[in-house]
């Protein structure tokens, strides 16, 4: 275990280094930081978070940068997570409430996100696995057609065609709107087959084709749709870092690409905490000089989809965790009310 003493230094090394990008040395410490204790103390105490693996020498330089176990160290013990001002959690408020439909709301989200923390900034759309229907709506087209549209609690919308095998009227499907909203408003994905398995067999002769039509397709909505999706932006403000990537930022912008490895990188949305993966802890190649900050967001108690920043290692943590929990909360917030 390090003493007090010791992650204060370690905590000065992260902040300088972060906020200057230049190697840390013992007199720059003493003279920015109030440790109250020797230059030579300060010189012992960085030798031994040295030995320890905690900070690191690059090349021949007097100071020292913190190593991935230095930053997970600072993250577990040392870093808080800075709140944002009113003025910031005002615009945050106001730019995301006026969102028209769940696109836009992402849309802003991810823009938002990577202007906060200048960061790349990944969001995941809700998954239908874990929504639950608010609405089914049955629109007549044509006398053998229909529109079926399903909303989701998190706002979430998805439209089909349907080709009756004989013409309905309109009041065979206001009767068939209200019977299957009744069984299905308010349930969760997954039992919505359970739920209507028996419904055509409520109806008259003439119309149970019709009816097992309309469920045929709002079951194909429900597996098409488990497909999960997620937006990514702000993949530009990584040029400002290409000093903090090894010989090339391509690795990175190549594993960004990748639809499954980001959803990995976020991690499974049922766990609705903050995660911070720094480093090596991302298990894809390309991502191991960058660290991913995500967290949970959702409608109510329950995250229904993650969202979170990708950047370089040398990132300040308390204000990225800071952005991204409150922009989480907000986005949950709108989705309740929408």
């Amino acid at each position: 275990m390090l003493s007090e003493r010791r992650l204060e230094v370690l905590r000065a090394i992260v902040q300088d280094y972060v906020g200057t990008q230049e190697p840390v040395g013992s007199k720059a410490l003493t003279e920015r930081h109030n440790l109250q204790v020797s230059p030579a103390t300060v010189r012992n105490d960085m030798a031994a978070l040295e030995d320890e693996g905690y900070i690191a020498q690059p090349h021949t330089s007097a100071g020292r940068i913190p190593t991935d176990k230095g930053y997970r160290l600072f993250v577990d013990r040392l870093a808080g997570v800075k709140p944002l001002s009113k003025p910031e959690r005002r615009a945050i408020q106001n730019f995301l409430e006026d969102a028209v439909d769940l696109d836009d709301v992402v849309s802003r989200t991810v823009r938002l996100l990577a202007q906060l923390t200048r960061q790349v900034a990944v969001v995941q759309y809700p998954s239908l696995t874990r929504s639950t229907v608010r609405h089914v709506e049955l629109l007549l087209l044509a006398p053998a057609r229909l529109m079926l549209v399903l909303i989701t609690d998190t706002g979430r919308v998805e439209q089909r065609m349907v080709d009756c095998p004989a013409p309905i009227s309109e009041s065979s499907l206001a009767d068939l709107r209200a019977r299957l909203n009744s069984r299905v408003v308010g349930e969760r994905f997954s039992e919505v087959p359970r739920l209507v398995q028996d419904l055509p067999e409520s109806f008259d002769a003439e119309d149970r084709g019709t009816v097992s039509a309309v469920l045929a397709t709002l079951l194909e909505t429900l597996v098409e749709e488990t497909e999960e999706r997620l937006m990514i932006g702000g993949t530009a403000n990584l040029t400002r870092f290409v000093h903090d990537f090894p010989l090339t930022i391509r690795p990175v912008l190549e594993a960004l690409e990748e639809q499954v490895v980001l959803l990995k990188l976020l991690g499974e949305a049922k766990d609705p905490g903050m995660t911070v993966r720094i480093g090596h802890e991302n298990a894809h190649e390309g991502l191991t000089s960058t660290s991913v900050v995500s967290v949970g967001y959702g409608s109510g108690d329950e995250a229904v989809a993650k969202l979170g920043v990708v950047g370089p290692t040398r990132m300040d943590y308390p204000g990225t965790m800071g952005a991204v929990r409150a922009v989480a909360r907000y986005v949950g917030q709108i989705l309740a009310e929408s």
